[in-house]
Protein backbone atom coordinates (compact mmCIF):
# COMPACT_ATOMS: atom_id res chain seq x y z
CA UNK A 1 0.00 0.00 0.00
CA UNK A 2 1.51 3.31 -1.06
CA UNK A 3 1.42 6.59 0.88
CA UNK A 4 -1.55 7.99 -1.07
CA UNK A 5 -3.67 4.91 -0.33
CA UNK A 6 -2.77 5.03 3.35
CA UNK A 7 -3.76 8.72 3.56
CA UNK A 8 -7.08 8.00 1.87
CA UNK A 9 -7.82 5.27 4.43
CA UNK A 10 -7.03 7.66 7.25
CA UNK A 11 -9.30 10.20 5.59
CA UNK A 12 -12.14 7.64 5.59
CA UNK A 13 -11.51 6.86 9.26
CA UNK A 14 -11.30 10.49 10.41
CA UNK A 15 -13.99 12.00 8.20
CA UNK A 16 -14.12 15.64 7.18
CA UNK A 17 -14.41 17.28 3.80
CA UNK A 18 -11.52 18.20 1.51
CA UNK A 19 -8.90 16.67 3.74
CA UNK A 20 -9.96 18.88 6.63
CA UNK A 21 -8.58 16.36 9.11
CA UNK A 22 -5.02 17.05 7.97
CA UNK A 23 -4.48 14.09 5.66
CA UNK A 24 -4.65 16.23 2.52
CA UNK A 25 -6.33 13.29 0.75
CA UNK A 26 -9.12 13.96 -1.72
CA UNK A 27 -11.80 11.36 -2.30
CA UNK A 28 -13.78 10.79 -5.46
CA UNK A 29 -15.95 8.15 -7.10
CA UNK A 30 -16.56 5.04 -5.00
CA UNK A 31 -14.31 6.27 -2.18
CA UNK A 32 -16.45 9.39 -1.83
CA UNK A 33 -19.60 7.23 -1.72
CA UNK A 34 -18.01 5.02 0.95
CA UNK A 35 -17.25 8.15 2.95
CA UNK A 36 -20.86 9.27 2.60
CA UNK A 37 -22.12 5.93 3.91
CA UNK A 38 -19.76 6.13 6.89
CA UNK A 39 -20.75 9.76 7.53
CA UNK A 40 -24.43 8.91 7.75
CA UNK A 41 -23.78 6.34 10.47
CA UNK A 42 -20.80 7.66 12.39
CA UNK A 43 -21.09 11.36 11.57
CA UNK A 44 -23.44 12.44 14.34
CA UNK A 45 -21.76 12.87 17.71
CA UNK A 46 -23.31 13.42 21.13
CA UNK A 47 -23.59 17.13 20.43
CA UNK A 48 -25.52 16.54 17.20
CA UNK A 49 -22.58 17.49 14.99
CA UNK A 50 -20.95 15.25 12.44
CA UNK A 51 -17.25 14.46 12.17
CA UNK A 52 -16.96 17.18 9.52
CA UNK A 53 -18.78 19.78 11.62
CA UNK A 54 -21.98 19.63 9.54
CA UNK A 55 -25.33 19.12 11.19
CA UNK A 56 -27.84 16.67 9.80
CA UNK A 57 -25.73 13.53 9.57
CA UNK A 58 -27.77 10.37 9.94
CA UNK A 59 -30.13 8.17 7.98
CA UNK A 60 -33.30 10.10 8.67
CA UNK A 61 -36.63 8.66 9.72
CA UNK A 62 -37.34 7.15 6.32
CA UNK A 63 -37.46 3.49 5.34
CA UNK A 64 -36.48 4.16 1.69
CA UNK A 65 -33.46 6.21 2.80
CA UNK A 66 -32.34 3.46 5.18
CA UNK A 67 -32.91 0.78 2.54
CA UNK A 68 -30.72 2.72 0.09
CA UNK A 69 -28.02 3.08 2.74
CA UNK A 70 -28.16 -0.67 3.49
CA UNK A 71 -27.71 -1.35 -0.21
CA UNK A 72 -24.75 1.04 -0.37
CA UNK A 73 -22.83 -0.52 2.50
CA UNK A 74 -23.38 -4.01 1.10
CA UNK A 75 -21.89 -2.81 -2.17
CA UNK A 76 -18.86 -1.06 -0.63
CA UNK A 77 -17.89 -3.25 2.36
CA UNK A 78 -17.40 -7.00 3.07
CA UNK A 79 -20.25 -8.82 4.85
CA UNK A 80 -18.42 -8.94 8.20
CA UNK A 81 -18.09 -5.13 8.17
CA UNK A 82 -21.70 -4.74 7.00
CA UNK A 83 -22.91 -6.72 10.02
CA UNK A 84 -20.98 -4.46 12.41
CA UNK A 85 -22.33 -1.32 10.72
CA UNK A 86 -25.91 -2.63 10.85
CA UNK A 87 -25.55 -3.39 14.57
CA UNK A 88 -24.14 0.11 15.17
CA UNK A 89 -26.94 1.69 13.14
CA UNK A 90 -29.61 -0.06 15.22
CA UNK A 91 -27.97 1.09 18.46
CA UNK A 92 -26.82 4.60 17.48
CA UNK A 93 -29.69 5.71 15.25
CA UNK A 94 -32.61 3.87 16.88
CA UNK A 95 -33.73 1.99 13.77
CA UNK A 96 -35.69 -0.70 15.61
CA UNK A 97 -39.02 0.77 14.50
CA UNK A 98 -37.99 0.69 10.86
CA UNK A 99 -37.04 -3.00 11.20
CA UNK A 100 -40.76 -3.70 11.42
CA UNK A 101 -41.02 -2.87 7.71
CA UNK A 102 -40.73 -5.97 5.43
CA UNK A 103 -38.81 -4.01 2.77
CA UNK A 104 -36.22 -3.14 5.42
CA UNK A 105 -35.83 -6.77 6.47
CA UNK A 106 -35.33 -7.77 2.85
CA UNK A 107 -32.45 -5.27 2.58
CA UNK A 108 -30.42 -6.18 5.67
CA UNK A 109 -27.53 -8.65 5.96
CA UNK A 110 -28.77 -11.42 8.32
CA UNK A 111 -26.58 -12.08 11.37
CA UNK A 112 -26.88 -13.15 15.00
CA UNK A 113 -27.20 -9.59 16.33
CA UNK A 114 -30.03 -8.80 13.94
CA UNK A 115 -31.81 -12.00 14.97
CA UNK A 116 -31.51 -10.93 18.61
CA UNK A 117 -33.07 -7.56 17.77
CA UNK A 118 -35.92 -9.18 15.84
CA UNK A 119 -36.62 -11.61 18.68
CA UNK A 120 -36.83 -8.71 21.11
CA UNK A 121 -39.42 -7.12 18.77
CA UNK A 122 -41.29 -10.39 18.29
CA UNK A 123 -44.40 -9.38 20.20
CA UNK A 124 -44.81 -6.05 18.38
CA UNK A 125 -43.91 -7.07 14.82
CA UNK A 126 -46.84 -6.37 12.45
CA UNK A 127 -48.18 -9.37 10.54
CA UNK A 128 -46.79 -8.10 7.22
CA UNK A 129 -43.26 -8.05 8.65
CA UNK A 130 -43.46 -11.31 10.56
CA UNK A 131 -42.77 -13.60 7.60
CA UNK A 132 -39.81 -11.47 6.52
CA UNK A 133 -38.48 -11.67 10.07
CA UNK A 134 -38.85 -15.45 10.06
CA UNK A 135 -36.96 -15.63 6.78
CA UNK A 136 -34.08 -13.63 8.33
CA UNK A 137 -34.01 -15.87 11.41
CA UNK A 138 -34.20 -19.02 9.26
CA UNK A 139 -31.25 -17.87 7.13
CA UNK A 140 -29.06 -17.29 10.21
CA UNK A 141 -30.11 -20.59 11.79
CA UNK A 142 -29.27 -22.50 8.61
CA UNK A 143 -25.86 -20.82 8.43
CA UNK A 144 -25.12 -21.72 12.05
CA UNK A 145 -26.30 -25.30 11.59
CA UNK A 146 -24.16 -25.78 8.49
CA UNK A 147 -21.12 -24.52 10.42
CA UNK A 148 -21.67 -26.26 13.74
CA UNK A 149 -24.11 -29.17 13.52
CA UNK A 150 -21.98 -31.93 11.99
CA UNK A 151 -18.98 -31.19 14.19
CA UNK A 152 -21.20 -31.15 17.28
CA UNK A 153 -22.74 -34.53 16.46
CA UNK A 154 -19.39 -36.18 15.67
CA UNK A 155 -17.62 -34.69 18.71
CA UNK A 156 -20.41 -35.60 21.12
CA UNK A 157 -20.80 -39.03 19.54
CA UNK A 158 -17.10 -39.74 19.95
CA UNK A 159 -17.23 -38.65 23.58
CA UNK A 160 -20.15 -41.00 24.25
CA UNK A 161 -18.15 -43.85 22.73
CA UNK A 162 -15.09 -43.07 24.82
CA UNK A 163 -17.11 -42.64 28.02
CA UNK A 164 -18.23 -46.29 27.86
CA UNK A 165 -15.20 -47.99 29.45
CA UNK A 166 -14.53 -51.71 29.04
CA UNK A 167 -12.12 -53.99 30.90
CA UNK A 168 -11.05 -56.13 27.93
CA UNK A 169 -10.58 -53.97 24.84
CA UNK A 170 -10.51 -56.11 21.71
CA UNK A 171 -8.43 -53.78 19.58
CA UNK A 172 -5.24 -51.85 20.29
CA UNK A 173 -6.97 -48.67 19.10
CA UNK A 174 -9.59 -49.14 21.84
CA UNK A 175 -7.06 -49.11 24.72
CA UNK A 176 -7.28 -46.05 26.97
CA UNK A 177 -3.55 -45.87 27.70
CA UNK A 178 -3.77 -43.05 30.22
CA UNK A 179 -6.26 -44.88 32.44
CA UNK A 180 -4.53 -48.23 31.89
CA UNK A 181 -1.17 -46.85 33.08
CA UNK A 182 -2.73 -45.22 36.16
CA UNK A 183 -4.54 -48.46 37.03
CA UNK A 184 -1.29 -50.48 36.84
CA UNK A 185 1.26 -48.19 38.52
CA UNK A 186 1.74 -50.71 41.33
CA UNK A 187 3.00 -53.16 38.70
CA UNK A 188 5.96 -51.01 37.69
CA UNK A 189 9.26 -52.96 37.53
CA UNK A 190 12.09 -50.48 38.20
CA UNK A 191 14.86 -52.97 37.34
CA UNK A 192 13.40 -53.38 33.86
CA UNK A 193 12.11 -49.82 33.50
CA UNK A 194 8.71 -51.08 32.42
CA UNK A 195 5.17 -51.51 33.63
CA UNK A 196 3.17 -54.76 33.47
CA UNK A 197 -0.41 -53.98 32.32
CA UNK A 198 -2.18 -56.58 34.41
CA UNK A 199 -5.48 -54.77 33.96
CA UNK A 200 -6.41 -53.18 30.64
CA UNK A 201 -8.99 -50.40 30.37
CA UNK A 202 -10.43 -49.51 26.99
CA UNK A 203 -12.96 -47.37 25.25
CA UNK A 204 -16.26 -49.08 24.75
CA UNK A 205 -18.85 -48.72 22.05
CA UNK A 206 -22.03 -46.84 22.69
CA UNK A 207 -24.96 -48.74 24.09
CA UNK A 208 -28.37 -48.42 22.52
CA UNK A 209 -30.69 -46.00 24.31
CA UNK A 210 -30.20 -42.77 26.22
CA UNK A 211 -26.83 -42.42 27.98
CA UNK A 212 -26.91 -38.80 29.14
CA UNK A 213 -29.58 -36.26 29.99
CA UNK A 214 -28.69 -32.70 28.96
CA UNK A 215 -30.61 -29.69 30.29
CA UNK A 216 -29.85 -26.29 28.75
CA UNK A 217 -31.16 -23.53 31.01
CA UNK A 218 -30.89 -20.21 29.16
CA UNK A 219 -31.19 -16.67 30.51
CA UNK A 220 -33.23 -14.67 27.98
CA UNK A 221 -32.62 -11.21 29.44
CA UNK A 222 -31.76 -8.58 26.83
CA UNK A 223 -27.99 -8.75 27.33
CA UNK A 224 -27.97 -12.46 26.45
CA UNK A 225 -29.42 -12.14 22.93
CA UNK A 226 -26.52 -13.73 21.01
CA UNK A 227 -26.26 -16.54 23.58
CA UNK A 228 -29.98 -17.28 23.23
CA UNK A 229 -29.62 -17.65 19.44
CA UNK A 230 -26.63 -20.00 19.67
CA UNK A 231 -28.16 -22.00 22.53
CA UNK A 232 -31.37 -22.53 20.56
CA UNK A 233 -29.44 -23.92 17.60
CA UNK A 234 -27.23 -26.15 19.73
CA UNK A 235 -30.23 -27.47 21.68
CA UNK A 236 -31.87 -28.55 18.42
CA UNK A 237 -28.64 -30.24 17.26
CA UNK A 238 -28.16 -32.08 20.57
CA UNK A 239 -31.79 -33.20 20.48
CA UNK A 240 -31.01 -34.99 17.21
CA UNK A 241 -28.40 -37.20 18.96
CA UNK A 242 -30.30 -40.34 19.99
CA UNK A 243 -28.05 -41.15 22.94
CA UNK A 244 -28.89 -37.80 24.55
CA UNK A 245 -32.17 -36.69 26.12
CA UNK A 246 -32.07 -32.91 25.64
CA UNK A 247 -34.28 -30.34 27.34
CA UNK A 248 -34.31 -26.59 26.69
CA UNK A 249 -35.58 -24.18 29.32
CA UNK A 250 -35.53 -20.39 28.88
CA UNK A 251 -36.23 -17.89 31.60
CA UNK A 252 -36.42 -14.29 32.74
CA UNK A 253 -38.67 -13.88 35.78
CA UNK A 254 -40.86 -16.61 34.26
CA UNK A 255 -39.79 -20.05 33.04
CA UNK A 256 -40.72 -21.57 29.67
CA UNK A 257 -39.93 -25.15 28.59
CA UNK A 258 -39.30 -25.25 24.82
CA UNK A 259 -38.27 -28.90 24.64
CA UNK A 260 -41.26 -29.89 22.51
CA UNK A 261 -40.16 -27.41 19.81
CA UNK A 262 -36.58 -28.64 19.42
CA UNK A 263 -37.41 -30.22 16.06
CA UNK A 264 -37.47 -26.68 14.61
CA UNK A 265 -34.86 -24.19 15.94
CA UNK A 266 -36.67 -21.28 14.25
CA UNK A 267 -39.78 -22.04 16.31
CA UNK A 268 -37.54 -22.36 19.38
CA UNK A 269 -36.15 -18.87 18.87
CA UNK A 270 -39.56 -17.33 18.28
CA UNK A 271 -40.68 -19.02 21.48
CA UNK A 272 -38.22 -16.91 23.45
CA UNK A 273 -38.99 -13.46 24.81
CA UNK A 274 -35.83 -11.38 25.07
CA UNK A 275 -35.77 -8.74 27.76
CA UNK A 276 -37.18 -8.52 31.25
CA UNK A 277 -35.72 -9.46 34.61
CA UNK A 278 -33.80 -12.52 35.78
CA UNK A 279 -34.76 -15.18 38.33
CA UNK A 280 -32.09 -17.88 38.12
CA UNK A 281 -33.26 -19.62 41.27
CA UNK A 282 -36.75 -20.11 39.86
CA UNK A 283 -35.35 -21.52 36.62
CA UNK A 284 -33.07 -23.93 38.46
CA UNK A 285 -36.00 -25.09 40.58
CA UNK A 286 -37.83 -26.06 37.39
CA UNK A 287 -34.75 -27.79 35.96
CA UNK A 288 -34.31 -29.68 39.22
CA UNK A 289 -37.72 -31.21 38.58
CA UNK A 290 -36.51 -32.51 35.19
CA UNK A 291 -33.65 -34.51 36.72
CA UNK A 292 -34.45 -38.21 37.02
CA UNK A 293 -30.90 -39.64 36.72
CA UNK A 294 -28.58 -37.22 38.58
CA UNK A 295 -25.39 -39.17 37.90
CA UNK A 296 -26.02 -39.09 34.15
CA UNK A 297 -27.29 -35.51 33.89
CA UNK A 298 -25.43 -32.46 32.58
CA UNK A 299 -27.08 -29.14 33.41
CA UNK A 300 -25.72 -26.15 31.46
CA UNK A 301 -26.82 -22.80 32.86
CA UNK A 302 -26.21 -20.01 30.33
CA UNK A 303 -26.43 -16.71 32.21
CA UNK A 304 -24.42 -13.63 33.15
CA UNK A 305 -25.45 -14.45 36.76
CA UNK A 306 -27.01 -11.06 37.51
CA UNK A 307 -29.61 -12.63 39.79
CA UNK A 308 -32.86 -10.76 40.40
CA UNK A 309 -34.25 -13.49 42.64
CA UNK A 310 -32.97 -14.75 45.98
CA UNK A 311 -29.21 -15.23 45.63
CA UNK A 312 -28.80 -17.46 48.69
CA UNK A 313 -31.53 -19.82 47.47
CA UNK A 314 -29.95 -19.95 44.03
CA UNK A 315 -26.58 -20.99 45.48
CA UNK A 316 -28.20 -23.56 47.77
CA UNK A 317 -30.05 -25.06 44.82
CA UNK A 318 -26.84 -25.40 42.80
CA UNK A 319 -25.20 -27.07 45.81
CA UNK A 320 -28.10 -29.52 46.09
CA UNK A 321 -27.87 -30.39 42.39
CA UNK A 322 -24.14 -31.07 42.54
CA UNK A 323 -24.49 -33.03 45.78
CA UNK A 324 -27.04 -35.26 44.05
CA UNK A 325 -24.49 -36.00 41.30
CA UNK A 326 -25.65 -33.58 38.58
CA UNK A 327 -22.79 -32.09 36.56
CA UNK A 328 -23.53 -28.34 36.62
CA UNK A 329 -21.74 -26.02 34.19
CA UNK A 330 -22.26 -22.25 34.02
CA UNK A 331 -21.58 -20.40 30.76
CA UNK A 332 -21.43 -16.65 31.25
CA UNK A 333 -21.97 -16.29 27.50
CA UNK A 334 -22.26 -18.53 24.44
CA UNK A 335 -21.15 -16.11 21.74
CA UNK A 336 -18.25 -14.69 19.76
CA UNK A 337 -18.37 -11.35 21.59
CA UNK A 338 -15.36 -11.92 23.84
CA UNK A 339 -15.19 -11.84 27.62
CA UNK A 340 -18.68 -10.87 28.86
CA UNK A 341 -19.88 -8.60 31.65
CA UNK A 342 -21.13 -10.78 34.51
CA UNK A 343 -21.69 -10.93 38.27
CA UNK A 344 -18.20 -11.71 39.56
CA UNK A 345 -19.38 -12.38 43.11
CA UNK A 346 -21.81 -15.09 42.02
CA UNK A 347 -19.26 -16.59 39.63
CA UNK A 348 -16.70 -16.79 42.45
CA UNK A 349 -19.24 -18.36 44.81
CA UNK A 350 -20.04 -21.05 42.24
CA UNK A 351 -16.35 -21.68 41.56
CA UNK A 352 -15.80 -22.19 45.30
CA UNK A 353 -18.47 -24.92 45.14
CA UNK A 354 -16.60 -26.64 42.29
CA UNK A 355 -18.96 -25.39 39.59
CA UNK A 356 -17.01 -23.88 36.67
CA UNK A 357 -18.28 -20.52 35.39
CA UNK A 358 -16.74 -19.20 32.16
CA UNK A 359 -17.58 -17.84 28.72
CA UNK A 360 -17.60 -20.14 25.70
CA UNK A 361 -17.55 -19.45 21.97
CA UNK A 362 -19.90 -21.41 19.67
CA UNK A 363 -16.92 -23.10 18.01
CA UNK A 364 -15.69 -24.39 21.38
CA UNK A 365 -19.09 -25.62 22.62
CA UNK A 366 -18.93 -29.11 21.01
CA UNK A 367 -15.59 -29.70 22.74
CA UNK A 368 -17.08 -28.51 26.02
CA UNK A 369 -19.93 -31.02 25.78
CA UNK A 370 -17.45 -33.77 24.93
CA UNK A 371 -15.35 -32.89 27.97
CA UNK A 372 -18.46 -32.91 30.18
CA UNK A 373 -19.60 -36.30 28.85
CA UNK A 374 -16.14 -37.76 29.54
CA UNK A 375 -16.12 -36.04 32.96
CA UNK A 376 -12.84 -34.28 32.32
CA UNK A 377 -11.57 -31.36 34.42
CA UNK A 378 -13.61 -28.44 33.06
CA UNK A 379 -11.62 -25.84 34.98
CA UNK A 380 -8.52 -26.79 33.01
CA UNK A 381 -10.58 -26.96 29.80
CA UNK A 382 -12.00 -23.46 30.34
CA UNK A 383 -8.53 -21.99 30.86
CA UNK A 384 -7.43 -23.34 27.49
CA UNK A 385 -10.52 -22.04 25.70
CA UNK A 386 -11.07 -18.71 27.45
CA UNK A 387 -12.34 -16.03 24.99
CA UNK A 388 -10.19 -12.93 24.63
CA UNK A 389 -11.61 -9.60 25.80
Amino acid sequence: MNTDERLKRWRLVLGGEGGAEGTGAQLSGEEARMDGALEKLYGAGDDGRSRSGRRGAGLGDSAPAVARWLGDIRAYFPSTVVQVMQKDAIERLNLTRLLMEPEMLDAVEPDVHLVGTLLSLNQVLPDRARESARAVVRKVVQDLESRLAQRTRSTVGGALDRSARVRRPRRLADVDWSRTIRANLRNYLPDHGTLVPERMIGYGRRRQGVERDVVLCVDQSGSMAASVVHAGVFAAVLASVRSLRTSLVVFDTAVVDLTDQLHDPVEVLFGTQLGGGTDINRALAYCQGLVTRPGDTILVLISDLFEGGVRADMLRRVAALTAAGVQVIVLLALSDEGAPAHDHENAAALAAMGVPAFACTPDAFPGLMAAAIERRDLKEWSERHRPSA
